[in-house]
């Protein structure tokens, strides 16, 4: 499969491991490296960048949706399954396992709110503290929890208590990334 490819059109892509945003523009050549999570993790001659889902169309890939379509239980509350399954799909660009397996996410709660909404609390890590993907993950997670039915809010915070290990890692996590 050729990974090289020439932006269609701009495109905004977050640069890693910073987490800025950059305007990439029309006819940049990219290398893709990973398209895990529905992002794809291009190669430029600027450096490494994330392109949403969204943007597949722009190098000449699939248009990623992620929308969830049945996720609710019996009384409209989102189904934490469906919670687990969104953030089975948020990964780190620079690792080929997704932010669960990795172990980064320490909780996930979900609570009536006042306004009849219900609201998504997720606790997560990093690999490493000073990670400047840490938002973009985060925010992606965020924006992958909105889509199931019956979330109205979701609040993905960055912890640093307990420092992540590798003995976090799912045994699926290990198989992917050669551990055992």
């Amino acid at each position: 499969m050729n990974r090289d490819r020439t932006l269609t059109r701009d495109v905004t892509a977050t640069q890693i491991p910073s987490g800025e945003k950059t305007l990439l523009p029309a006819a940049t050549q990219v290398m893709i490296h990973q398209t895990l999570g529905g992002s794809y993790t291009v190669q430029t001659d600027f450096g490494l960048f994330r392109l949403d889902g969204r943007d597949g169309d722009a190098i000449g890939e699939q248009v990623i949706d992620h929308a969830v379509t049945t996720a609710t239980l019996s009384d409209g509350a989102p189904d934490p399954t469906a919670v687990w399954e969104q953030l089975r799909k948020v990964y780190d660009p620079e690792i080929p396992v997704n932010i669960v397996d990795l172990g980064l996410v320490y909780s996930m709660d979900v609570s009536k709110k006042d306004d009849g909404g219900y609201l998504v609390d997720v606790a997560m890590t990093l690999t490493a503290p000073g990670c400047g993907m840490g938002p973009a993950i985060a925010e992606d997670a965020k924006g992958k929890i909105l889509l199931v039915p019956g979330v109205s809010d979701a609040d993905v915070r960055i912890t640093w208590d307990p420092p992540w290990n590798q003995q976090m890692i799912s045994e699926e996590g290990k198989m992917k990334l050669g551990l055992i």
